[in-house]
C-alpha cells in the first residue's frame, strides 16, 4: 500500500501478468517484458521480483552505465531519466531475444548440414529429435519477437501514448519550456521506440529465414529418401522379375523330375540341353521384362512448345 501511495497507482496497475506491454499511468511508465516487471518514474527505476530471473549481472554491471547515459542507441544523456530507463529495458529485451537466437541458430545449421547429404540413406533419429526441439524453441522465439514488436507498434501508432511516455515533460515545468524551445521529447521518444522496433524486425526476419531454411531442408531430405526408396523398389522389382522368369522355365525341370519314363532320360545330352534352354529362356524373359520396365518408368518429357511470330 505504501508503494501504491508513493507512485499514485492503484493495485490493478501493478497486477503484472506474463505478457509484454508498455503503458503510462499517472506520470509513471509501467513496463511488462515477460518476466521482467518494472516501473519508471521521472527520477527512478523500480525493478520488481528480479530474484530467480538471472538479472543480477544486468542490474549490477550494465544497468547503471545505461541509466547514466554512457552508451545507448540514442544520445539519451541530454534527455530526461525515463528515456534512459526505457532504453535500458528495451535494450535488455532485445539482447535477451538475440541471445536466444544465437543459441539455436548454429545448432540448427549444423544439423541441417549433416542431414542434407545426397549420400544419406536414412535420417538420424537423434538429430531429427534435436532439430524438432530447436524448431519448437525457434517458434516460441518468433512468437516472443512478434509480441514485442506489436507492443512497440501499438505505441507508435498512437501519438497520445507517445506523449504520455514523456512523463518529465508534464511534471517539470523547466523541461516543458525546453521542449517548447526546440527539444521535441515526443519525437525523441518515437525515434527511440522505432530504433528497437527495427532491431526486433531484423530478429524476426532472421527467425523466419531460419524456419524457411528448415522447411527447404526437410523437402531436400524427403526427396533424397524418396530417391533411395525408389532405387530399392526398382531393385526389388527387378529381382522379382528374375525370380518369375526362372520359375517359369523351371517348370520344365519339374516336369522332367517326375517319376515318369520317357525316351529322353536315356540320352545324356538331353540334361544339358534342357538346362541350357531353361536358363536361356529365363534370361530372355527377364531381359524382356526389364525393357518393359525401363520404358514405363522413364520420366515423361514435357511437350516442347514452339512459339511463332504471326
Amino acid at each position: 500500500m505504501e508503494l501504491y501511495h508513493e507512485l499514485s497507482l492503484q493495485a490493478r496497475d501493478l497486477r503484472f501478468q506474463h505478457f509484454t506491454s508498455i503503458t503510462a499511468r499517472n506520470n509513471n511508465i509501467i513496463i511488462r517484458m515477460e518476466a521482467l516487471k518494472a516501473v519508471v518514474t521521472p527520477n527512478s527505476l523500480l525493478v520488481l521480483d528480479f530474484r530467480g530471473l538471472g538479472l543480477e549481472r544486468w542490474l549490477v554491471l550494465e544497468l547503471a552505465p545505461q541509466l547514466n547515459g554512457d552508451h545507448g542507441a540514442l544520445a539519451t544523456h541530454s534527455l530526461p531519466f525515463e528515456f534512459r530507463a526505457l532504453e535500458a529495458i528495451l535494450q535488455h529485451r532485445v539482447n535477451t531475444l538475440q541471445a536466444r537466437l544465437n543459441e539455436v541458430h548454429p545448432v540448427i545449421l549444423d544439423i541441417l548440414e549433416s542431414l542434407v547429404d545426397p549420400k544419406l540413406l536414412s535420417a538420424d533419429r537423434s538429430k531429427l529429435h534435436i532439430l524438432l526441439q530447436n524448431r519448437k524453441n525457434l517458434s516460441e522465439l518468433e512468437t516472443d519477437i512478434k509480441v514485442f514488436k506489436d507492443s512497440l507498434l501499438k505505441i507508435l501508432d498512437e501519438e497520445e501514448m507517445i506523449e504520455e511516455l514523456c512523463v518529465t515533460k508534464w511534471t517539470d515545468p523547466r523541461v516543458f519550456e525546453e521542449s517548447s524551445l526546440g527539444i521535441d521529447h515526443a519525437e525523441e521518444m518515437e525515434l527511440l521506440l522505432e530504433n528497437y522496433f527495427m532491431q526486433a524486425e531484423d530478429l524476426g526476419n532472421t527467425t523466419r529465414e531460419l524456419k524457411g531454411l528448415i522447411d527447404d531442408s526437410e523437402s531436400v531430405i524427403f526427396i533424397n529418401l524418396d530417391s533411395h526408396r525408389n532405387v530399392m523398389m526398382r531393385l526389388n522389382l527387378q529381382l522379382t522379375m528374375g525370380t518369375f522368369s526362372l520359375s517359369l522355365f523351371g517348370l520344365m525341370g519339374v516336369a522332367f523330375g517326375m517319376n515318369l519314363e520317357s525316351t529322353f532320360e536315356e540320352d545324356p545330352k538331353v540334361f544339358w540341353l534342357v538346362t541350357g534352354f531353361m536358363f536361356l529362356g529365363s534370361g530372355l524373359i527377364w531381359r524382356r521384362l526389364l525393357s518393359f520396365l525401363g520404358r514405363h518408368l522413364e520420366p515423361t518429357v514435357p511437350p516442347q512448345w514452339v512459339w511463332r511470330r504471326v
